[in-house]
C-alpha cells in the first residue's frame, strides 16, 4: 500500500479509534508500580552508551539508495515536490475546539493528519534523495507540529485540560507523534537547525517522557492505558518506548523506560485468549498487535537482541490470528468493532511469518522489508522497511494450503473452509463467545457466510463512532445490539450484555466432510419463561458446501420466537420459505424449515451510521404464533448450485 493510501486508511481508522478513550475504565485504577530496580540495572547493561533510533540515518546512503529503488517508495519524492507548492496544513485552535462544541472530530483530524502526512513525506523524500531541497520545508513543518497546544486528539481531551495547559497526557496520537519526532531527529541529525532540534527534544521531555514517568511512579496523569488489556496499551507503549530509546541520552533512564514497557505490555497480551483470539476484531489486531510488533522489534534492536518480547508461546498464537481468521482468500468476518472488508496488515503478517517461520510466502512477498512501503508513522518505516530481526532470518518452507478449519476453543470461534475451490464453494465463520468482549457487540451465536469472495450473509461490523458508542447508551445502536446480528429474538427480547451472557459449547465434531458446533445460547437472554435455547451449526463440504443453522427453543409458557439473517445485498423470497440473498456468483439460497409451524419472513433496514454509508438489512424469520417449543432450521447453499 502506498503512502497516500496508507494515510487515508489510517485517517479512517483513527476516525473510529479516536473515541476509544471512553473504553478505558472510568473508575480510578490501582496506582501502577514502577519496574524493578534490579531489572532496570540489568537492562542498562544491555543498552549502548549512546541511544540510536529505528532505521538508518540519512548518511547511510547504501540503505537509502536501496529504498529509493524499491517500487513501494517510488512516488514519495514526487508527492513531496507537490507538497512544497502547498501551504502547511494548520490544525487551528478553532478546529480543536470543534469536537468539544459539536462532537465532530473529523474536521480537526483531517487537517492534523494532513500535517503529519506532509512531515513524514518530506522527511522520507529527503532521506531517499539527500539533496537538501526539502530541509527548509521540513523545518517549518516540524516547528508547526511542535507549536501545537496539544498532541492529544480532541476526542481524548474532553475536559480540554491538555489544550489549556493544565495537564500533559499521552494518548494514541501523542505517543506516535513522540516516536515520529524522535525518529526524524535520528535520521536527519545535524541537517536540522540546532534550535529546532533543541525545541524538539524539549517537547519530547515535556509531552512524553515526564508524563510517562508520572503515570508509572505517581499515578498522575491518569495511568489507565498502562493497566488496560486492549489496543491502547500496546499502541501507547510502542510510541513512548521508541521515543525514549531514540532520544534519551542517559542510559539508566533509557533502561527504565524499556523495563516499564516490558512490565506493562503483559496487560495487552492478557487481553487475548490463550489460543490467540482478538475479541477487539481484525482491525484492532492490525492496530494493537501491529504496534506490539513495533515495540518488540524496537526493544530487540535497542538491547542487541537480549530482550525478545516475541519469545513467548502466546505471542506466537496471537501472531497467527489474522491468518487463522480468514474464511476464504481475502474474506474475513467483521466481528466486534471491525469494518466489513478489513484485511490483515500486510507488513505485520510478512514480519511475523518470517520471524516465526510460518512460511506464508504470499505475505512475505507483499510486505517484507522495502516492499512494505512508507507509512505516515516514520518510526514504523525504520523498524519494518529495513534490516530487522525478521529479515535476517531465512525464509521457511512455504506453508501448504489453508487448513479446513480453525477452532479458537478458548474464544468459541470456528472458521470453516471449503475443501474445493473457495471461489465457488461456501465458507463460514461461527461465533460463540460472550457479551463482555473488547469492543463488544451483543452477538452470541452470530455467523458469516462467504462465497465468491463476498459475504452475502454477514455481521455488519462497526458503526461510525460517536459519543454514544462508548457510553451507557452503546447498545441503543441496532448494529451493536443483537438486532443487527443473525441471532434469535426471544419473547420479543434482544440479548443482554455481560460476561454471564455467554455461549456454552455443548458439542464439537470436526471431520474432513463436515464440522458441527452446538451452542447453548440461553444465558444471553433475560427471559423468565425461557427454559432452553440451543443453536446447532453444521457446515458440510459436500459439493459446493452447505451450512445449516438450527435453533431449538423451549419455554415454560407460550412466547414469541424469531431468528434472523443479516445482509448488505439485495434479496428476494422466490417461494414460501425459500430465499435468494446476494447477486451473481456470491448469491446464496436459504431454505427455511420450521417443522410444520407457520412463519413469515419480514425485512427491515437497520438505519445506523456505518462506514461507506452501507445499510444492513435484517431478514427476520418469525413464527406466527407463540410457542412452548419449536425448531427452526435455515439451510444455506450456493444459489448457483444445481
Amino acid at each position: 500500500m502506498n503512502l497516500q493510501a496508507r494515510y487515508w486508511a489510517w485517517c479512517a481508522f483513527l476516525g473510529t479509534a479516536a473515541a476509544a478513550s471512553a473504553c478505558l475504565a472510568a473508575a480510578e485504577p490501582a496506582k501502577p508500580k514502577g519496574p524493578d530496580a534490579a531489572r532496570v540495572r540489568q537492562i542498562a547493561e544491555m543498552l549502548p552508551e549512546k541511544p540510536s533510533g529505528p532505521g538508518p540515518r540519512i548518511g547511510d546512503r547504501a540503505a537509502w539508495t536501496a529504498a529509493a529503488k524499491a517500487p513501494a517508495f517510488g512516488s514519495v519524492v514526487s508527492q513531496a515536490e507537490a507538497m512544497l507548492r502547498e501551504p502547511i496544513p494548520d490544525p487551528t485552535d478553532e478546529l480543536y475546539l470543534d469536537y468539544s462544541r459539536t462532537g465532530n472530530r473529523d474536521r480537526y483530524q483531517r487537517v492534523l493528519f494532513a500535517l503529519v502526512n506532509r512531515l513524514s513525506t518530506l522527511v522520507l523524500a529527503e532521506c531517499l534523495e539527500n539533496q537538501g531541497r526539502f530541509l527548509s520545508a521540513i523545518d517549518a513543518t516540524l516547528r508547526a507540529t511542535l507549536a501545537q497546544k496539544s498532541w492529544v486528539l480532541p476526542a481524548h481531551d474532553g475536559s480540554l485540560a491538555v489544550f489549556q495547559g493544565k495537564s500533559m497526557e499521552i494518548d494514541l496520537t501523542a505517543a506516535a507523534t513522540g516516536a515520529n519526532l524522535a525518529t526524524i531527529d535520528w535520521w536527519l541529525g545535524e541537517k536540522l537547525p540546532e534550535p529546532t532540534r533543541k525545541l524538539l527534544r524539549d517537547e519530547l521531555e515535556r509531552r512524553i517522557f515526564q508524563p510517562f514517568e508520572g503515570m508509572v511512579l505517581r499515578g498522575k496523569p491518569h495511568p489507565s492505558w498502562l493497566l488496560v488489556t486492549n489496543n491502547w496499551n500496546a499502541v501507547c507503549l510502542a510510541g513512548v518506548n521508541v521515543a525514549a530509546t531514540t532520544a534519551i541520552s542517559d542510559r539508566q533512564r533509557r533502561a527504565w523506560f524499556v523495563a516499564a514497557a516490558e512490565k506493562y505490555i503483559e496487560n495487552f497480551l492478557n487481553g487475548f485468549t490463550p489460543d490467540g483470539y482478538c475479541s477487539e476484531g481484525l482491525g484492532y489486531w492490525n492496530y494493537g498487535f501491529g504496534h506490539f510488533v513495533l515495540l518488540a522489534e524496537n526493544v530487540f534492536q535497542a538491547t542487541g537482541g537480549k530482550i525478545d518480547l516475541f519469545d513467548r508461546p502466546k505471542v506466537r498464537e496471537i501472531a497467527q490470528f489474522g491468518r487463522r481468521l480468514q474464511i476464504a482468500p481475502g474474506v474475513y468476518p467483521a466481528f466486534a468493532d471491525c469494518h466489513v472488508g478489513a484485511l490483515p496488515d500486510a507488513s505485520t503478517e510478512a514480519f511475523v511469518s518470517r520471524r516465526f517461520g510460518f512460511g506464508w510466502s504470499d505475505a512475505e512477498q507483499r510486505g517484507l522489508l522495502l516492499a512494505s512501503g512508507p507509512s505516515r508513522d516514520v518510526f514504523s518505516v525504520g523498524l519494518l522497511a529495513f534490516s530487522n530481526s525478521a529479515s535476517r532470518r531465512p525464509p521457511a518452507k512455504a506453508q501448504k494450503k489453508a487448513e479446513l478449519r480453525n477452532w479458537f476453543a478458548d474464544a468459541g470461534i470456528l472458521i470453516c473452509r471449503a475443501a474445493g475451490d473457495p471461489s465457488r464453494s461456501l465458507g463460514a465463520a461461527l461465533k460463540g463467545g460472550h457479551n463482555a468482549e473488547h469492543h463488544n457487540h451483543n452477538d452470541v451465536g452470530s455467523f458469516v457466510v462467504a462465497l465468491g469472495g463476498q459475504t452475502p450473509l454477514l455481521d455488519p461490523g462497526a458503526e461510525v463512532y460517536t459519543r454514544r458508542t462508548f457510553s451507557g447508551r452503546r447498545y441503543e445502536s441496532r448494529v451493536l445490539n443483537s438486532f443487527g446480528h443473525p441471532v434469535p429474538r426471544v419473547a420479543g427480547q434482544l440479548q443482554v450484555t455481560g460476561r454471564h451472557a455467554a455461549a456454552r459449547v455443548v458439542k464439537t465434531e470436526f471431520t474432513d466432510q463436515a464440522d458441527t458446533l452446538v451452542l447453548d445460547l440461553g444465558s444471553a437472554y433475560a427471559v423468565k419463561e425461557l427454559q432452553s435455547l440451543k443453536r446447532t451449526f453444521v457446515f458440510s463440504r459436500a459439493k459446493a458446501g452447505r451450512l445449516t443453522v438450527t435453533d431449538e427453543v423451549r419455554f415454560g409458557s407460550p412466547a414469541a420466537f424469531e431468528t434472523a439473517l443479516v445482509t448488505f445485498d439485495s434479496w428476494k423470497e422466490i417461494a414460501p420459505g425459500k430465499l435468494v440473498v446476494g447477486k451473481g456468483p456470491s448469491a446464496v439460497r436459504v431454505e427455511i424449515d420450521a417443522k410444520g409451524r407457520k412463519f413469515h419472513v419480514q425485512a427491515e433496514e437497520i438505519r445506523e451510521d456505518l462506514p461507506r454509508k452501507q445499510i444492513p438489512v435484517r431478514i427476520a424469520i418469525a413464527l406466527d404464533e407463540p410457542v412452548t417449543e419449536a425448531t427452526v432450521c435455515a439451510t444455506i447453499t450456493p444459489a448457483a448450485e444445481p
